[in-house]
């Protein structure tokens, strides 16, 4: 390839073909192959999900309800914060409710959605694994526990 040729190629798509090369050959490699994708992308858009389906030779439509079905795919891009809000037995009980409801109304999001501005992602969990601090979230993995409605501003204040 010339070498103005190779300026004008996405090193994230070289990066992509070498995936698709790697488990070409494997049955069942759909899975991993979207894995991979969505990590070097950070989602899965439209033309990466075409390049495989053609590429592993499989349906468009059949790669899409993978990627709809398992809820660790992604179609859009994430904000630079990604909060996750417990709903777990124990946050429910103790108010997580009341806590999603603060968070939707300070970042104007709902569940699975991002800020116009790419700041926040709002997903709901059923378990963040620290259920005695309850009600709790968790922005980019850091806990955030005890909460109430309160709290909120002042917490997402601190992620820009």
């Amino acid at each position: 390839m010339c070498e103005e040729c190779r300026e004008l190629v996405d090193p994230k798509e070289e990066q992509l073909d070498r995936i698709l090369a790697h488990y070409k050959q494997e049955k069942g490699a759909l899975i991993p192959v979207l894995q991979e994708a969505q990590g070097l992308y950070g989602y899965l858009p439209e033309h990466v999900i075409k390049h495989i389906s053609r590429e592993l030779r499989i349906p468009s439509a059949k790669v899409y309800g993978v990627v709809t079905f398992y809820a660790q795919f992604r179609l859009a891009p994430m904000g630079r914060n990604v909060i996750s809000v417990c709903l777990g037995t124990a946050c429910h009980v103790r108010g997580g409710a009341k806590v999603l409801e603060a968070i939707e109304k300070n970042t104007k999001i709902k569940d699975g959605q991002t800020t116009e501005d790419g700041r926040f992602t709002l997903e709901i969990v059923n378990c963040i694994g620290a259920c005695g601090l309850a009600p709790v979230m968790s922005i980019n993995g850091n806990v955030h526990g005890r909460l109430n409605a309160d709290q909120i501003p002042g917490i997402l204040a601190e992620y820009k």
